[in-house]
């Protein structure tokens, strides 16, 4: 008999068996006799492992019983953990895989869920997403997270580093509809095809919706349970295996999970409640060994404590192009349609924001289409595009219970005929949405659907296909609204209706409660009851509530779900009891904005208008009351104004600001100036910036926070990594303020921009920025004007420079620098390969630095912009500047206003400016280089061809200068702003001018202020501009024009350049 052992486990002896064990299995093999020499030499030659082990068991089964058997024996007893795997383990794993394989079909389209494979590494939950409804924390962070790291599905339970070990508890988080469970399928299927971990032995993926039906289990009960066809579940309890157990939708358990209490139990095979077994195995009581991934929206994943999770991570939304590219899905046959949609919601930032979310860009792209599609129908109601969340579910409701939609092509009865067989199983389901809602139940079983009166075998047509959504378990049925928004819009519906003739309070199911009559009472008690909660759990429901009373819903439901018009004996008395809840101290919450919302929904928007205005005006300085500080607070999420940058400047007091915080710290580009915070109000900042993931650019200038609050604020940036600038300008931070930034530069590896200037740090303190700079690489722009540096702190800023290449800008104006610092700072220029803008205004740099200057310039090839305004150069320093001007290349602006420079010194200049190639950019305001000194200039730019700006303010030019640049202007074709503001050229000047005009079409800007033209002179001017076509901007003023002489230039503009801003 052929070995039947052999044969039985082939498949799993190729696989299992490796090139060592090969080897002893050989040479065993031939001791017995049952190889030869010349046999093993033929396994030897064959390539690849697999077939030398198939080689084996092809000759040892064709050798009889003996031979199986002894190879059975050899494995049992030198490798028990191999044989186990060989004979119960693997057979274990291929049932698994088809298991997998059949449940989940043949996986899910990798393109269309790119977002998927790439999940955010994120630290632990935001306060936000503890605390807030997923449609709050949407609209707080705009729909986007910025975190520093990103990890690929693939590497989600490796190691991080060569030094770390896997993670044993895995949470991922995401918002209701972002694709938590989409994702558990995309994991499967790609461990199922082998794409991903094969280290793992089983992944076995449970959902709370499967829990929830059991009230006790053990550990191996749950696996016989769920998986029948693992027939040994120790292997997985005693962690003989590595495994995966994924647990789904922690949002949907049916009991909160109690980490405090729960008794500990060790036992696999003893039987316990769901809850305690499955803190039991987060806790690693139970599964030791396995790796555990949990799934869940953000509030209920804060039910595990943060030191049993090793690692979390979030599901990122739709970002620009994928909400496009999901919208040309869903209207694949109609790109138009999919383009208007699309349209549509970008212009209301609300609704684009919220469709990052894909569940709600299915809905809000749904019902765009079906409004844009019957737009032409003439009733009143279809003519508005819908705005608010209420319109977007009116739309929705009215969609599923016509069924006219492109996607869902059946018969249907006639649409009066659909509303009546309609509003009993919508009144059920409400009641149904309404108390699951309060109970946070999201996933209803049979029995619950029969206590709520609903026929399941009604639960057929489009209605019910779109709102609610059916999956058969194992043992069961289970039922749940195809999004958590669509329960809370059902549950107003329901809630509104009953209030209207309901006489005890509605949120006792029992009906036992103190009698309460009238609509007004019932709505009064459900926004105090959203107000008084903590987790924001009723809060899109009083939206939706609210949004039931404006007239445009009433308009699209009336008929359906409403009464004609019924909405006007409320709608006056609802909108005055939701502003009186803002009449309150300042104290600004989530739930604060929430009633704004409300207000909204309800479409009064009177007050948020009237802060906008004052925001887009910069006029908020005096009218935040508490009230206005609400509708600040919404702004700041909704409004257009604060997209891009949200300027508070001088307006807010520490306490208004405190309140605003948590708001605040949501916005990306947050101006704070001159609102005298303090050091208290710094602190407040910084403690939100320890856990903030929004806000990139932070200006705080003149704000008196001290050292006190500099320190708060770099205790932050030592555990914030996200912003990138940030101005303290003006602060008084002094030395110790310095010092405690510089230790925060240490640590911190995001901070690209930081403004100190006019901080009194002193020497002292600019030694410890620049200790820290030799360390730290990813700063770019350090500003220290006004700083009283010195040349003690230069030089340690230099020999940071020296090491330090990543810092792009330092400013140094200001600062008391001699030509000792100087010498310093420029000597690293030698070396330095990073700088490429160096400020050094309104220092004592004299003619004796010059040099070193000089030979810098030579040396460097990065300095683009070097500032040397209002120093001591004179003509010997800029002469030596100049001679390296003819070398340099990089070098891109010059500024060397104020230097007592006079025609020599424009001489050296131009003769530089004869050869150099980089230069375009040359300031010599406030320097007497006279007409000598211009018609040098005006000579090199008949043939430089790169300079654009020329800066010539109060330059002691005359009339001779003048013409001698109008005959430049005529061939120069590269200038474009010319500034001869404070000279003499004169009428004669003008004309020269004039003329040159005529010619020049590259002149944009020509600035002619304070120059004695007179009246003859500017209409020269004015006239000329008739063949000029490149001109947009001259200012004439302060030359004695007159009222007649202006009204011929502004007439000779209008009809010749009316293109050109004249400034008289």
């Amino acid at each position: 008999m052929e070995g039947v052992w052999i044969n039985r486990y082939r498949k799993q002896l190729v696989r299992s068996i490796s090139p060592q064990f090969l080897e002893e299995i050989i040479c065993y093999m031939r001791k017995l006799d049952l190889l030869s020499a010349e046999e093993a030499g033929q396994i030897q030659e064959v390539s690849s492992l697999s077939e030398q082990v198939k080689a084996v068991m092809d000759l040892l089964a064709g050798k009889g019983s003996y031979a199986s058997q002894s190879l059975q024996t050899y494995i049992e007893t030198t490798n028990a953990q191999l044989y186990l795997h060989i004979t119960v383990y693997d057979p274990m794993v291929q049932k698994h895989l088809e298991s997998l394989q059949n449940h989940y079909g043949t996986g899910v389209e990798l393109g269309q869920l790119e977002r998927l494979t790439n999940l955010l590494l994120v630290e632990g939950l935001t306060d936000i997403q503890q605390k807030e409804h997923d449609v709050m924390q949407i609209e707080a962070t705009k729909g986007m997270r910025n975190v520093a790291k990103k990890i690929p599905l693939e590497k989600l339970f490796l190691p991080l580093s060569k030094v770390s070990i896997p993670p044993r508890i895995s949470v991922t988080v995401g918002v209701a509809g972002i694709g938590k469970s989409t994702l558990v399928k995309l994991f499967a299927c790609m461990w199922a095809k082998g794409e991903v971990n094969k280290d793992i032995i089983f992944v076995l993926p449970l959902t709370f919706r499967e829990l929830n039906t059991y009230e006790k289990l053990s550990a191996e009960r749950l696996i016989r349970s769920a998986f029948p066809h693992i027939t040994e579940p120790s292997f997985i309890s005693n962690g003989t295996a590595r495994i995966l157990l994924i647990l789904d939708g922690l949002d949907e358990f049916k009991t909160p999970l109690d980490f405090s209490n729960t008794v500990v139990c060790t036992d696999p095979r003893k039987e316990i409640q769901v809850d305690s077994l499955i803190t039991n195995i987060i806790r690693g009581n139970l599964f030791q060994e396995a790796s555990i991934w949990v799934t869940s929206r953000p509030t209920a994943a804060s039910q595990i404590p943060g030191g049993l999770v090793d690692r979390m991570t979030e599901i990122r939304g739709f970002g620009a192009v994928e909400i496009k590219d999901f919208l040309d899905q869903m209207f694949r046959e109609n790109k138009d349609l999919s383009s208007q949609v699309l349209g549509q919601i970008k212009a209301n930032r609300s609704l684009y924001t919220m469709c990052t979310v894909p569940a709600f860009c299915w809905i809000s792209g749904s019902s765009m289409g079906y409004f844009l599609k019957n737009s032409t129908d003439q009733s009143q109601e279809m003519t508005t595009v819908p705005k608010t969340l209420s319109e977007i579910y009116s739309y929705y409701f009215k969609m599923a219970l016509s069924s006219d939609w492109q996607e869902k092509q059946k018969e249907t009865p006639r649409i009066e005929q659909a509303i009546n067989n309609s509003k009993k199983i919508i009144g059920n389901l409400g009641r149904l949405a309404f108390y699951g809602l309060l109970k946070k139940k999201y996933v209803f079983y049979e029995q619950d659907m029969k206590a709520y009166g609903i026929d399941l075998s009604s639960l057929q047509g489009s209605l019910c296909n779109r709102m609610l959504l059916k999956e058969e378990m194992q043992f069961s049925t289970v039922y749940y609204f195809s999004h958590l928004t669509l329960q809370e819009f059902l549950a107003a519906t329901y809630y509104y209706a009953s209030a209207k003739r309901a006489i005890f309070d509605l949120f006792t199911e029992s009906g036992m409660s103190w009698p309460k009559f009238g609509f007004l009472n019932h709505f009064k008690n459900a926004v105090q009851r959203s107000l008084q909660s903590d987790d924001g759990q009723l809060d899109i429901f009083v939206r939706f509530l609210s949004g039931l009373l404006s007239p445009q819903v009433n308009k699209l439901l009336s008929g359906w779900l409403l009464m004609k018009d019924e909405h006007n004996s409320f709608r006056s008395h609802v909108i005055s009891f939701l502003q009186s809840c803002l009449n309150t101290d300042y104290v600004i919450s989530s739930r604060t904005v929430n009633v704004m919302q409300c207000l909204y929904e309800v479409q009064n928007m009177e007050l948020a208008k009237t802060v906008e205005e004052a925001m887009k005006n910069e006029s908020l300085a005096g009218m935040l009351t508490p009230v206005n500080c609400s509708a600040l607070a919404y702004l700041l999420q909704v409004s257009e104004v604060c997209m891009e940058e949200t300027n508070l400047s001088n307006c807010l007091t520490y306490n208004i600001c405190k309140s605003l915080l948590s708001q605040l710290l949501f916005c990306s580009n947050l101006r704070l100036a001159e609102n005298q915070i303090s050091n208290k109000g710094a602190k407040a900042l910084a403690r939100s910036l320890m856990v903030n993931r929004s806000l990139t650019v932070l200006d705080l200038r003149s704000n008196a926070i001290g050292p006190t609050g500099a320190k708060a604020l770099a205790d932050a940036l030592k555990i914030n990594q996200v912003l990138l600038s940030l101005n303290l300008q003006n602060n008084v931070i002094k030395e110790d303020g310095a010092k405690f930034l510089a230790e925060a530069l240490l640590t911190n590896h995001k901070l690209t921009t930081l403004h100190l200037q006019k901080n009194s740090i002193g020497p002292q303190g600019a030694k410890k920025i620049a200790e820290a700079l030799k360390q730290n690489g990813n700063l770019r722009e350090l500003i220290l004007s006004s700083n009283c540096v010195g040349d003690t702190g230069s030089v340690a800023l230099a020999e940071a420079l020296r090491v330090n290449h990543s810092l792009t800008t330092l400013d140094l104006q200001s600062n008391s620098i001699s030509n000792t610092g100087v010498t310093a700072l420029i000597g690293a220029l030698r070396s330095n390969r990073g700088l490429i803008s160096l400020n050094l205004r309104e220092n004592s740099i004299g003619q004796e630095g010059a040099p070193e200057i000089a030979n810098a310039l030579r040396a460097n090839c990065t300095l683009r912009n070097l500032d040397l305004a209002a120093n001591l150069l004179y003509d010997e320093g800029v002469k030596a500047i100049a001679l390296a001007m003819r070398e340099n290349k990089a070098l891109m602006s010059l500024h060397l206003q104020w230097n007592f420079i006079q025609s020599k010194a424009a001489k050296a200049l131009a003769q530089a400016l004869h050869c150099n190639t980089s230069l375009t950019s040359l300031d010599l305001q406030e320097n007497a280089i006279g007409d000598e000194g211009m018609i040098a200039l005006a000579a090199a730019l008949k043939v430089n061809t790169t300079l654009t700006t020329l800066c010539l303010q109060v330059a002691s030019i005359g009339v001779s200068g003048a013409k001698a640049l109008a005959e430049a202007l005529v061939v120069n074709r590269t200038l474009t702003t010319l500034d001869l503001r404070g000279n003499s050229i004169g009428v004669a000047g003008a004309k020269a001018m004039a003329n040159a005009l005529k010619v020049n079409c590259s002149l944009r800007v020509l600035n002619l202020q304070e120059n004695s033209l007179g009246m003859d002179g500017a209409i020269c001017i004015a006239t000329a501009l008739t063949g000029n076509h490149g001109l947009t901007y001259i200012n004439l003023q302060g030359n004695r024009i007159g009222q007649s002489g202006a009204k011929v230039i502004a007439d000779a503009i209008k009809t010749n350049s009316p293109r050109c801003i004249v400034e008289m």
